[in-house]
């Protein structure tokens, strides 16, 4: 669906409703959404059409603020970065509450692998449709979790188009170990430090004695991962409109309009994403014009 704005009423349109069409590559539609980390922005697109009961999952969890304060507890290098569990708030860490769990979409559309820069849903071993909040990054291509068994069938979702970069970075966290000494004191994870669920925490820097135990923890120093979507909205300004979004930075950003369906889209406005939320002002007076929003390498 596209919005039309008039003198009577705005149409709000918030990608992650799938109310507005966006496009990152030729032939395929997908929400575009922002982890931004201490390390930089990574950009994901999702399945939307191949995989719609898990990405609305995904998209109910962010648009209801579950997410907010969010932390990865569980960092692989060379398999798994893991969020979507946990929140710190006043210093108090809290499991994210779950909706209910969802069908597996493993076998729904096309079978997507569990490759290098793809998203997939975190799920309990031995329950096949058991997924709720916790997602993942694939490090590495991880294709053994593809296998058509209770522990595994993870469902992608989604894949890294911008800020692979960031990625890599978790592949060169160091492990420290109790009782044994590391050459370095950021980007660790503390392995069996705590118990599970964060026997395998990443932080950006951890306080460590001479036998390589935790002296002093600061909260600050958890790897927390903020996830937005591009969320458009028109409003009137004089005899025109204006159309704001949440920009994608690294990334060119196309405006465009259409003044029928099916749609042939003009460009109105190309700019450079900075990451932060953009605007530019459609001055036409026509008020049976759609938008989207296009976001491209």
């Amino acid at each position: 669906m596209f919005c039309r704005i008039n003198s009577q009423v705005v149409f709000r349109c918030v990608l992650a409703a799938l109310l507005l069409a966006f496009t990152l590559l030729p032939g395929r539609a997908g929400t575009l959404v922002q982890f931004r980390t201490t390390f930089g922005d990574i950009a994901v697109e999702l399945y939307d059409q191949d995989k719609p009961v898990t990405v609305q999952n995904f998209i109910r969890y962010v648009q209801s603020g579950r997410y907010a304060n969010e932390f990865s507890h569980r960092l692989v290098p060379g398999f798994v970065l893991q969020g979507g569990g946990f929140t710190l708030t006043n210093n108090t860490i809290s499991a994210i509450p779950a909706y209910p769990p969802i069908t597996n979409e493993f076998g729904v559309g096309p079978q997507l692998s569990n490759v290098y820069g793809t998203i997939a849903m975190a799920k309990i071993a031995g329950d096949t449709n058991s997924a709720t909040s916790q997602w993942f990054f694939n490090l590495v291509n991880n294709t053994f979790l593809d296998t058509p068994d209770t522990n595994n069938f993870f469902v992608v979702f989604g894949h890294v188009v911008h800020g692979t970069n960031v990625l890599n970075l978790f592949n060169g966290f160091q492990y420290a170990f109790p009782g044994v000494a590391t050459s370095q004191a950021t980007n660790l994870v503390l392995y069996h430090y705590f118990s599970p669920p964060f026997d395998t925490l990443p932080v950006v820097a951890a306080s460590l004695t001479a036998s390589n135990t935790v002296s002093g923890f600061a909260n600050s120093n958890l790897v927390f991962i903020d996830i937005t979507l591009l969320q458009v909205a028109i409003q009137p300004v004089g005899g025109g409109r204006e159309i704001s979004w949440n920009s994608t930075a690294g990334m060119t950003n196309l405006i465009e309009f259409t003044t029928n369906l099916p749609p042939a889209w003009n460009t109105l406005v190309s700019t450079n994403g900075t990451g932060s939320r953009m605007a530019v002002v459609d001055s036409a007076a026509d008020p049976k014009r759609f938008y989207r929003v296009r976001v491209v390498n």
